[in-house]
């Protein structure tokens, strides 16, 4: 596959635009022209919204068993339900695994859930995308405690997550030497500045291959959580030792974005931020990876070569160490705003 080319240099509001690309309209119609449905947890239309479905997964949820699946098609409020008898976490979870399977095996919407792009990776699902993460440190989703009270509410594949346009949660670590005073390395030299670690992701990936990366980068599957996912993500992607993670990883904030892929399908997400200083640490990967100056950084994000959602996290970056500021970037307020959202929820 070809390498991603620079465009020409574009503002950074419009790296976040392009991450950020889709919100949801009072009467749910998307740019194409399709009618959204509501997916609710239960029947009851007080029940939490979990997601949005395009009109061709409301057609082939038509075709599942009447016992798994609840319509409500009629009237100014459409919406698609578990059945009643499914009120267990697990119990949801069981019907997604055999479905999403199923849908996977028979060759349906291959571009997302085909054999070579299913991860074979449980996400946990919530009630309030914006409450508390209270599911099970287990990976298979079968543990069964008929408690129905959390706001856990079941797992699924996490490829098939975009097919019904549920929140999904990732960990993002960026990885730096120096600073703002500067910073003495190994050989004695002082750096001016921040030098970031980027990796660029590997030709075969199953999205975006080819696009340079954050340092440490992953999505929270079931079974983990959120710094237990940092730890995990940057000894499976850089070979930087778990000592090391705990003692120099900071949680440094959060951001969200409503993507829109080329093909429809909605994937509302949030990206749990913390950054690194390097702590000297000697890695193989870094024999693998460019460490950028950080002008040189935001003018690869610029000319469009990171991974979008990336790019908005080295955004974040720049903005919480003092380099992006209101009075050097017309477009602040707005970029902050965009990035920080919630993926206008009430109109779900």
């Amino acid at each position: 596959m070809s390498e991603p080319q620079p465009t020409q240099p574009q503002s950074l509001l419009s790296i976040v635009a392009h991450c950020d690309n889709f919100s949801v309209s009072e009467e749910k119609i998307t740019p194409g022209g399709e009618k959204l449905v509501s997916w609710r947890l239960t029947p009851d239309l007080s029940s939490p919204v979990l997601g949005l479905l395009r009109p061709c997964v409301v057609d082939q949820l038509k075709l599942e068993s009447s016992n798994v699946w609840n319509f409500s098609l009629s009237g100014t409020s459409e919406s698609i339900s578990f059945a009643s008898s499914l009120d267990t976490p697990a119990k949801r979870t069981r019907v997604m695994k055999e479905m999403c399977e199923r849908w996977r095996d028979t060759g349906l919407w291959p571009d997302q859930i085909g054999p070579k792009k299913w991860r074979a990776e449980m996400y946990p699902i919530f009630r309030n995308p914006f409450g508390k993460r209270d599911a099970p440190l287990a990976e298979d989703g079968e543990v069964e405690t008929g408690d129905d009270s959390t706001n856990y509410a079941f797992m699924m594949e996490r490829a098939a997550c975009a097919l019904v346009g549920v929140v999904t949660y990732g960990v993002h670590m960026t990885v730096y030497e120096g600073g703002p005073e500067g910073e003495f390395i190994g050989n004695g030299d002082e750096l001016q500045g921040y030098r970031i670690w980027v990796p660029k992701r590997a030709r075969t990936k199953q999205t975006w291959p080819g696009y340079l990366d954050n340092s440490v980068a992953g999505g929270i599957p079931s079974g983990l959580g959120i710094f237990e996912s940092v730890v995990k993500e940057a000894m499976e992607e850089a070979s930087i030792p778990e000592y090391i993670v705990r003692k120099h990883a900071k949680a440094t904030g959060v951001i969200s974005y409503f993507y829109r892929t080329d093909a429809g399908w909605l994937q509302p997400e949030v990206e749990y931020v913390s950054s690194s200083s390097s702590g000297g640490v000697q890695t193989s990967y870094l024999l693998t990876i460019q460490l950028l100056e950080l002008p040189e950084v935001e003018s690869r994000i610029r000319a469009g070569l990171f991974k979008p959602n990336c790019a908005v996290v080295l955004i974040d970056f720049m903005i919480n160490h003092g380099l992006i500021t209101p009075d050097n970037e017309p477009d602040f307020l707005e970029i902050v705003t965009r990035i920080h959202g919630r993926f206008d929820y009430d109109r779900w």
